[in-house]
């Protein structure tokens, strides 16, 4: 059995073959969510050594910049929960923490 990302020995390639990344978060956004506008940032270097980071620097901490038209009338927190839904499996991937700014549409 492969060891997971979290286990303590395991490679960076091993890692890097289970990371999250900023395209994936992308992709996936734009395919549910049908944004105007958006922006993914993988900030996980700023959080080596913190609680969810994986070691290798990337692929656990991301900055999510979107507009949608989805969002319209909806509630800051719906709209939220829109993301999170949408990404849910990345996070079961990895995926630690996700900051969204919202914009209008």
């Amino acid at each position: 059995m492969n060891p997971s990302p979290d286990t303590p020995g395991a490679d960076a390639a091993s890692h890097a073959a289970n990371a999250v990344t900023a395209a994936a978060i992308e992709a996936r956004l734009r395919q549910r969510l049908q944004p105007t506008e958006l922006q993914v940032i993988d900030e996980s270097h700023q959080h080596a050594g913190h609680a969810g980071a994986n070691g290798t620097g990337f692929g656990t901490h991301f900055r999510v910049h979107i507009a949608s038209p989805l969002f319209l009338g909806a509630s800051r927190v719906s709209a939220h929960r829109l993301v999170y839904d949408a990404l849910r499996d990345f996070f079961d991937a990895g995926l630690h923490a996700l900051a969204i700014e919202l914009k209008q549409s």
